[in-house]
């Protein structure tokens, strides 16, 4: 596989910053599911193939090797390899935002391989375990940003909740481009956006963010990730369309009569936010094997549900199964 060396990868913070910006006013934010066999292994070929699928769609960005691409269960050869096929097949038509994670130390060694392998910039994943003080969530920040060239986009969520001055402490820091919210706490949200430094981006990361996206975009944040578009990318370009236009009978639509009731599936199981996305991609055909442990894969039941839902969904936008 062809890689894109550092030297040639020239995305200054200020162009990833743009790129990104014109990729949000324009569609959804993709976040690729990470095929494996059916023995747990990866299978590089599957993810090529998803990932060609996903950027047929045209999404603002794409972002591997994060959540739903199961990062938290990749060694370092296995997000390589996905980060690297993720760069090959956006050649550079989109941003490609990887996932890192874990401690400081740990997150620069996967900052390193994101780098080497080309991608623009990075989502700080949060850390793992143990709960943090302010200064502390502000210092792996800067210890990040000082181990890699790469542009930064923090990611609020479980253990990593940013107060007004740790959040200003880590905007100051020049590659921090962006920060990803998954808490909806908007009241906290606002000030954090009203605090910011101009150009600084914002993204609603909320489990099926479209449940939450009027809201979000209330404060200032209108773009967001969609789960759903990992496998169904009619269903959320369709929503993503009625929103910018103002169609509010048709998200309304969406939301009563498709996003409500995947919600409602998918909170059965802990873990169904990625399983029961990664069934269903499955269901439209595409290679993606099951979720590694401790994730499980639906029950049949619930499987069932999902088929049916899922065809209700499709055929609501006139796509097929």
């Amino acid at each position: 596989m062809a890689r894109v060396s550092p030297e040639t990868n020239t995305a200054s913070p200020s162009g990833v910053v743009r790129r990104l910006r014109d990729g949000m006013a324009g569609g959804v934010l993709s976040f690729p599911l990470t095929a494996f066999h059916d023995d747990g292994s990866l299978d590089p070929d599957g993810c090529r193939a998803y990932l060609a699928a996903q950027l047929a769609t045209v999404p603002g960005a794409v972002f591997p090797a994060c959540g739903t691409g199961e990062f938290f269960s990749l060694d370092e050869d296995e997000y390589r390899q996905v980060v690297s096929i993720a760069v090959e097949e956006a050649a550079g038509r989109v941003p490609v935002v990887a996932g890192a994670g874990y401690g400081w130390a740990q997150a620069a060694r996967f900052a390193r391989i994101a780098e080497e392998a080309g991608a623009d910039a990075l989502l700080v994943l949060p850390h793992y375990l143990v709960a943090a003080p302010q200064d502390g969530l502000a210092a792996q920040l800067e210890q990040l940003a000082a181990r890699t060239r790469l542009p930064l986009i923090a990611y609020q969520r479980g253990q990593a909740v940013y107060g007004l001055e740790a959040f200003r402490r880590i905007a100051r820091i020049p590659s921090v481009i962006g920060l990803k919210d998954g808490r909806s706490d908007l009241d906290g949200l606002q000030r954090l956006t009203l605090a910011a430094p101009e150009g600084f981006l914002f993204f609603n990361g909320a489990p099926t963010a479209e449940m939450q996206a009027r809201a979000y975009a209330a404060v200032g944040v209108p773009a967001y990730s969609s789960a759903v578009h990992a496998f169904a990318p009619e269903i959320a370009n369709a929503f993503f369309a009625a929103l910018r236009s103002g169609d509010g009978g048709s998200a309304d639509k969406l939301l009563r009569d498709f996003y409500i009731p995947f919600v409602e599936l998918r909170d059965r199981v802990p873990g169904y936010s990625v399983s029961l996305v990664k069934a269903a991609a499955r269901l439209r055909g595409r290679q993606v094997g099951p979720v590694r442990a401790p994730l499980t894969d639906p029950s049949s039941a619930d499987l069932a549900d999902l088929r049916e839902l899922l065809a209700s969904g499709l055929d609501m936008v006139g796509a097929a199964l």
